[in-house]
């Protein structure tokens, strides 16, 4: 089954795989939410059950929880684990110094709210999320319901007076109806090609009446593996300024793709 998965599958996989290395027993684990991040559930709940990994993990969207429950994973809330080990999560865009934009899967708030209140979090991603600066990816920017259009308003206003490319806002869908998150929110995707001051856009998205949260993830980062379509691995730490590098062997893994949907 492995040797059926596409370069960018393999790619995420062994970037998965790899940062399992970092989950020690007793450990409570933030686990992310997206494609990559499911790898990452699948490696975990395998070794939870071969290896007898004793951890606790606390899933950042609703099918996260959904998936580290079938695995063999035990799932608390993030008020029962109170603070957290380690997160790991993936990234949809990530730059040099591990800054961030994440969302793309609608978990974005959750997502912030677990990594912050973790002791180290680490980014999986294939080598295709790296980028020279922000912005590429649209900007997703999580939003109450009510009066979401005057919100979406003020936001256009704002980005005039700030440093990127594109200033175009839509209303991210699911079907014909508003996409909705856990939280019961709206997400408006922002369409601005570069981000020259993240940090400044966070704080002042973050100020706009309405606005929840942004995917902006500003010094939040700690590691990042990047995974190849040709099993090598890369980690990168941002504090300890090392690069690491690691080749993982699919065919010793084949049980993990057997019922694999995501």
């Amino acid at each position: 089954m492995s040797a059926d998965l596409s370069p960018i599958d393999k790619a995420k996989f062994v970037a998965a795989k790899r940062a399992c290395d970092f989950v020690e027993d007793g450990m409570r684990v933030g686990l992310g939410t997206g494609s990559t991040a499911a790898w990452m559930v699948r490696c975990l709940g395998e070794l939870v059950r071969e290896d007898g990994l004793n951890i606790q993990g606390v899933p950042t969207s609703s099918r996260t929880a959904d998936l580290a429950r079938e695995v063999g994973i035990k799932v608390i809330s993030l008020d029962e684990a109170k603070w957290l080990d380690l997160t790991i999560d993936g990234a949809d865009e990530y730059d040099a110094n591990l800054n961030l934009i994440k969302g793309g899967g609608g978990a974005l708030l959750q997502e912030k709210i677990v990594a912050t209140a973790s002791d180290q979090m680490i980014v999986i991603a294939d080598i295709g999320k790296q980028v020279d600066a922000l912005g590429g990816f649209p900007l997703p920017v999580e939003v109450i319901p009510f009066g979401w259009q005057t919100t979406k308003a003020l936001v256009e206003e704002t980005l005039v007076g700030l440093d990127v490319l594109g200033q175009t806002t839509t209303l991210r869908m699911n079907g014909e109806a508003p996409y909705i998150t856990d939280e019961g929110n709206h997400i408006l995707d922002l369409h601005l090609h570069r981000i020259n001051n993240a940090r400044q856009l966070s704080l002042v998205m973050n100020q706009i009446p309405g606005v929840v949260e942004n995917g902006l993830f500003i010094d939040i980062c700690d590691a990042v593996v990047i995974g190849h379509g040709d099993g090598r691995v890369e980690v990168r730490d941002i504090n300890a300024g090392t690069v690491e590098e690691d080749k993982i062997d699919f065919l010793e893994n084949e049980n993990l793709f057997s019922d694999l949907t995501d």
